[in-house]
């Protein structure tokens, strides 16, 4: 099985506020895009929710909730991880979109993280699970600064954990 995260955070390793992302950065979006693609994502409600509540194109989407109360096309449903880990195909590459609270859950299951770092620190009530760098190895980094659009400076990472 091969779990894999992939986040933007910041400096304090913020992810949002009132349940939307802190900065656009085209850049990030289209890294997402292209490592997410044809793939796999799993992510909680509340992050289906702030993207529209329609399903990714070209991948496919499975939403962590407990709550039925409502059906979405084109998505398929897990109450656990557990429960996601028995949907998922085990030789694929699969992705942990979040939020906080998925992943938590699934941090410790993961062997690899595509992190976008923001390198400044923002006004945020949702936050990235602490984790511990001893236990990944950086296998790229890419730091990217001066990107005038954004308007601020921020580090393409994938993170591998060391077995």
């Amino acid at each position: 099985m091969k779990l894999s995260i992939i986040a933007a955070l910041g400096d304090n390793y913020e992810l949002g506020f009132e349940n939307k992302l802190l900065w656009h950065i085209s850049a990030d979006l289209k890294r997402f895009r292209k490592i997410t693609f044809g793939h796999t994502v799993i992510m909680g409600r509340v992050t289906f929710n702030s993207i529209g509540n329609k399903p990714l194109s070209n991948r496919r989407n499975i939403i962590m909730t407990r709550a039925r109360d409502r059906i979405w096309a084109g998505v398929e449903y897990a109450a656990s991880v557990r429960e996601a880990i028995c949907l998922i195909d085990p030789e694929e590459e699969v992705f942990i979109l979040g939020g906080a609270a998925i992943y938590e859950q699934f941090l410790p299951l993961v062997t690899r993280m595509y992190l976008t770092l923001v390198h400044r620190k923002y006004r945020a009530d949702t936050f990235f699970p602490k984790y511990d760098p001893t236990e990944w190895e950086t296998i790229e980094k890419i730091d990217i600064t001066g990107d005038i659009q954004a308007g601020v400076d921020y580090s393409f990472l994938t993170l591998s954990r060391i077995q």
